[in-house]
């Protein structure tokens, strides 16, 4: 079984940037797509970015054009650099697939401040 974590989160102000990483123990260059979710307090845990094996990349519509998902597939990790962050991209942010058949990581806080 994959086992995933998440690093690199962390304290910034508002229109900063990050970039958490996900190291997964074992492959996954396929056949999975690779997904970054976020859970702030109170709420659901909600897909915000998410790659294909062959790096076809999509959006939720409230990181479009500031976050860019990525990935290494030699080195089982993917990236999330998130550019231009708002207090409302406070949460904390977890890696998966899609559909999110791994076990869940501890995720890495984002905290931004206003």
């Amino acid at each position: 079984q994959v086992q995933l974590a998440e690093s690199g989160g962390g304290l910034v102000q508002s229109g900063g940037s990050l970039r958490p990483s996900c190291a997964a123990s074992g492959s996954i260059s396929s056949p999975n797509a690779m997904g970054w979710y976020r859970q702030a307090p109170g709420k659901q845990r909600d897909l915000v970015a998410d790659i294909t094996s062959g790096g076809s990349t999509s959006y939720a519509d409230s990181v479009k054009g500031r976050f860019t998902i990525s990935r290494d597939n030699a080195k089982n990790t993917v990236y999330l650099q998130m550019n231009s962050l708002k207090p409302e991209d406070t949460a904390v942010y977890y890696c998966n697939a899609i559909p999110a058949v791994y076990y869940w990581g501890q995720g890495t806080q984002v905290t931004v401040s206003s």
